[in-house]
């Protein structure tokens, strides 16, 4: 009985390993193609432009609260931690450099992956079922160039400001935090985090939009295209979008962090 229990084992993952080999051919191959489709985007820019909105300014409230509720959370807890040790006054320095390199850019990355990817993979887990894919197909439309490519143009436009902007509003919350909490003077605080930021504090943050940006959008738009079962194939192809693409957002952002951080 055990001999078959560890054979029955070796079958599942063996054939575990096959189809995530198959899915990862397979979803190499859909990013080929979305990338190749960007001479396109003259073709689809109104698609673009929504697209932007969508997830550009439409994110607005979602990036701003979130910066501000982990920018105060850290000048508070950073501050606490500084004043045990009498150093106080280094609370913009160290504030400054956890939100633009780490925290503004991961914030937005996950908030997002959460509100756009979501977006796409039910969006598009709906057009795969519903067979409305398969109809572009049958009119001699690529799918791929006329719904993913302008979602990830989008995002790779709309990506770097919504970084700046989740930069911008976790320093500002931080500075009132350190003002009104921790009786900070404005000027030590902010004398503390504009001569000591160095250009790899900015090449840290800013390049982890777009990277951020070509996960969420290919990740969660291939298991859209992938969806199958019905309503309850979209809700399961939604979710592991979710998943997977905030996952490897956390993943991106360590390695980014680390290869920059030691080549600069």
């Amino acid at each position: 009985m055990l001999l078959t229990f560890a054979r029955n084992q070796e079958k599942a993952i063996a054939v575990w390993l096959k189809n995530f080999i198959l899915t990862m051919q397979e979803f190499f191959l859909f990013s080929v193609r979305a990338f190749i489709s960007f001479p396109k985007v003259k073709r689809y820019w109104r698609d673009v432009l929504d697209q932007a909105s969508i997830c550009g300014t439409d994110s607005i409230p979602i990036v701003l609260v979130s910066a501000i509720s982990i920018g105060s959370l850290l000048a508070i807890e950073v501050g606490n931690l500084l004043e045990d040790f009498g150093a106080k006054t280094m609370l913009g320095r160290s504030t400054s450099l956890t939100v633009i390199r780490e925290l503004g850019p991961l914030l937005m990355g996950l908030m997002l992956s959460a509100r756009f990817g979501s977006r796409n993979g039910a969006e598009l887990g709906a057009m795969q079922i519903s067979e409305q894919i398969d109809a572009l197909r049958a009119f001699g439309t690529d799918p791929v160039a006329k719904l993913v490519m302008p979602r990830l143009v989008a995002a790779l436009i709309m990506f770097l400001p919504l970084t700046a902007l989740s930069d911008y509003a976790g320093l500002q919350s931080a500075a009132y935090m350190a003002e009104h909490y921790h009786r900070l003077d404005p000027g030590i605080f902010w004398n503390a985090v504009y001569p000591r930021l160095a250009p790899k504090d900015f090449v840290v943050g800013f390049l982890k939009a777009p990277v951020f940006a070509i996960i969420i959008t290919l990740v969660s738009s291939f298991n859209g295209f992938s969806a199958r079962g019905g309503t309850a194939g979209v809700g399961r192809s939604t979710i592991k979008g979710i998943v997977v693409s905030s996952g490897l957002v956390l993943i991106a952002n360590f390695y980014v962090s680390k290869i920059v951080l030691e080549n600069m």
